[in-house]
């Protein structure tokens, strides 16, 4: 492989039988678990467009060094102190780090060319929001995959208003008020994976594709890679598992149907010996009643709006959530402090005005002044 490194991100091609070559994008902040930070965002943004224009590149890889995560989610400690010494103030930070996020995620999703992300390990957040985008979603027996926002005083942002209302039921509204822990096989069964191999598979995959007979056809690119990704699954040692979602799919939507109080009433008065169920119940009585709020909000958009509209929409939360939500007390209580004691803006979900949260979801910038108004022109 030819290789060009900055210091959080390794970009290398790798040449084939074909002539093509295959551009892997490997984040490189194995100590953070490959959580994003702006540089990292920037790289890969540069990088992505280069190779969208290069014939010579047949299609990408993203993956992420070390053996424990693809992507833990983004740098919220920088946005933390951002946040932190702009009180009640939307920060140039705050907006400039979502803004360049999200325009890499929109890449993603609209890139012509096949994109494969190697989601073994951890799959969070940010890191999410990058495998939502790719076309080829590959999840491992050892996958984690999760939207933890709702723990720091966030919403499931990266994409999430598009994906997770897309998804079987009320699942989608579980994942993102409970912060669930998927498997592979409950990613693959919610879409967010569309293919399964084992972790060893790795390095045999890197083969495989360097003997695909890559074209100039980015149509016919997308069918070889589609097909020697099934031929793969086929031959795994470790079948893919049963999904607990897939399995209790009528109980979480039972759980989850109703308005938000109604959610809350039925989550605190449940029984359960289940460790999943257990867990995720008690992740969401404890999250922020500002994110909760949201959440439900964010669950009832449907399917209308479109990719480009949806990130508009993200930024402009985001953004108000780092200037006015419960995401500086979140990240103080779980990651600065480590107290694990948030002092919420409001103790339950009856007590957050109307008001408050139409604040939230309101953008600060006129459509003319939205930092993503040139999205998909």
């Amino acid at each position: 492989m030819n290789s060009e490194q900055t210091n959080s991100v390794i970009f290398q091609t790798l040449g084939t039988l074909s002539g093509k070559q295959v551009g892997v994008a490997t984040l490189n902040m194995e100590k953070a678990l490959n959580a994003l930070n702006m540089e990292m965002i920037q790289a890969l943004t540069k990088q992505l467009t280069s190779w969208a224009q290069d014939d010579a590149i047949a299609m990408v890889v993203l993956d992420g060094a070390g053996e424990k995560a693809f992507c833990a989610g983004g740098d919220v400690r920088a946005l933390f102190h951002a946040s932190k010494a702009h009180s009640g103030e939307i920060s140039d930070i705050a907006t400039a780090f979502f803004a360049q996020e999200y325009q890499l995620d929109y890449l993603l999703h609209t890139f012509d060319k096949p994109v494969l992300v190697w989601g073994d390990g951890i799959v969070m957040g940010g890191g999410l929001g990058l495998m939502a985008g790719a076309s080829h979603r590959v999840v491992t027996e050892r996958s984690r995959i999760a939207m933890p926002e709702v723990t720091i005083g966030l919403y499931p942002d990266v994409g999430g208003s598009y994906f997770l209302n897309r998804m079987p039921g009320h699942l989608g509204r579980f994942l993102g008020m409970t912060a669930y822990n998927m498997s592979g096989a409950d990613a693959h069964f919610v879409g967010l994976g569309n293919h399964y191999l084992n972790s060893h598979d790795k390095e045999p995959l890197f083969d495989a594709l360097a003997s695909v007979d890559w074209e100039g056809d980015i149509g016919a690119n997308h069918s070889k890679l589609n097909a020697l990704l099934e031929a793969m699954t086929g031959r795994c040692a470790v079948p893919l598992a049963e999904s607990t979602l897939a399995v209790n799919q009528s109980q979480i939507d039972e759980l989850m149907s109703g308005d938000l109080s109604q959610v809350l009433a039925r989550a605190s008065g449940e029984k359960t010996i289940e460790p999943w169920l257990d867990r995720a119940l008690k992740t969401l009585l404890a999250g922020s009643p500002l994110s909760l709020c949201l959440i439900d909000q964010q669950s009832r958009l449907g399917t209308d709006m479109s990719l480009e509209q949806v990130f508009q929409f993200e930024l402009a939360l985001s953004c108000n959530c780092c200037a006015s939500g419960d995401f500086v007390e979140g990240v103080r209580a779980l990651l600065i402090d480590k107290d694990r004691q948030p002092k919420w803006q409001y103790a339950t979900v009856e007590e957050v005005p109307a008001l408050a949260i139409e604040k939230l979801m309101a953008s600060p910038w006129s459509s003319d002044e939205h930092p993503l108004n040139q999205l998909g022109c």
